[in-house]
């Protein structure tokens, strides 16, 4: 079987350890990319050579194939080689993901937001528990800030006076799709009805609202993107949202946790994910105390995305 190296860092510090042989196979991030290159050295004939770049992270994976740790050390002290290696990261790394200094986009969905705003997105998907996302409204409304709710069409139908004092409060609507769907294996068209339905039951709520404007903000179900959900967004005017930390608190049910997730390296610009769980009006508080300790404000996603 083939000796496989695999150097990975950040932004140019490699940092080297041992690969297992699946790592070829392994998963990557929502819009990793594989460049594969095939060359000779002096110590043996054919190599080939992959690097993934993981846009979220900044990271880049190069694995060797056929090389052995000596060797590839050996290798690495040619310098033209090597510089060779920085001029396709650097010109793979830009032509692929070219850096922003507002929003960042990645496949046509948004993951943050803009700096400049020295704000954050506290994001809730909301399908059911509205009792915890009035005490989430309340909570925010104590310290001022406002967030955005995804709501699901079938939630929306049934509260829709609690859609109302969300809105009324300054609080921005999203659309989370009616039923909860995996909207990466729904057809343009299904993708479309399940946008679409939720739009009219929400604004069937909220246009009686004089300065009501529908925010045209989807955030799908478990993150789950296709093609097809793409085009029916696009189609209908739609700006996928997605987050920068996901605080998994539907399946963790531990405050300390939810508050770890949200705030760890948390920066301006950042999209949190939360739902209306127990455990995230616990940990709210103590969440709105750290965004307010690092000079920061929690603001709607329409805002913190603003260029």
């Amino acid at each position: 079987m083939l000796d496989k190296m695999r150097y990975a860092g950040n932004l140019g510090r490699f940092l080297n350890h041992a690969c297992a042989d699946e790592y070829a196979d392994c998963h990557r991030p929502y819009g990793g990319v594989r460049h594969e290159y095939e060359f000779q050295s002096a110590f043996e004939s054919n190599h080939f050579l992959h690097i993934d770049i993981i846009p979220h992270s900044l990271k880049v994976a190069i694995i060797f194939y056929g090389m052995s740790e000596t060797r590839f050390r050996n290798f690495c002290a040619n310098f033209v080689i090597v510089s060779v290696l920085l001029l396709v990261f650097g010109v793979s790394f830009v032509a692929a993901y070219p850096i922003e200094a507002k929003a960042e986009q990645v496949n046509n969905a948004v993951y943050s937001g803009n700096a400049s705003t020295q704000s954050v997105a506290l994001t809730f998907n909301v399908y059911e528990r509205t009792d915890n996302v009035l005490k989430i409204a309340e909570i925010l409304d104590e310290y001022g800030y406002k967030s955005t709710f995804f709501v699901g069409g079938l939630w929306a139908a049934k509260n829709g006076d609690s859609l109302l004092k969300l809105c009324s409060d300054g609080h921005e609507i999203g659309n989370h799709g009616y039923s909860h769907q995996d909207h990466a294996k729904l057809n343009k068209q299904r993708n479309i009805e399940e946008i679409r339905i939720t739009e009219k039951t929400i604004d069937s709520s909220l246009n009686a609202l004089p300065d009501y404007k529908n925010s045209k903000l989807f955030a799908p179900p478990s993150g789950s993107m296709g093609n097809a959900m793409f085009d029916a967004c696009k189609e209908l005017g739609y700006t996928v949202i997605m987050w920068t930390h996901d605080t998994i608190d539907w399946r963790d049910k531990n405050a300390d946790l939810i508050f770890e997730r949200a705030t760890k390296s948390l920066k301006a610009g950042d999209i949190v994910l939360m739902h209306p769980t127990d455990c995230t009006v616990a940990a709210l508080p103590k969440i709105l105390e750290y965004i307010k300790s690092q000079n920061l404000k929690a603001d709607v996603v329409s805002n913190v995305i603003e260029k």
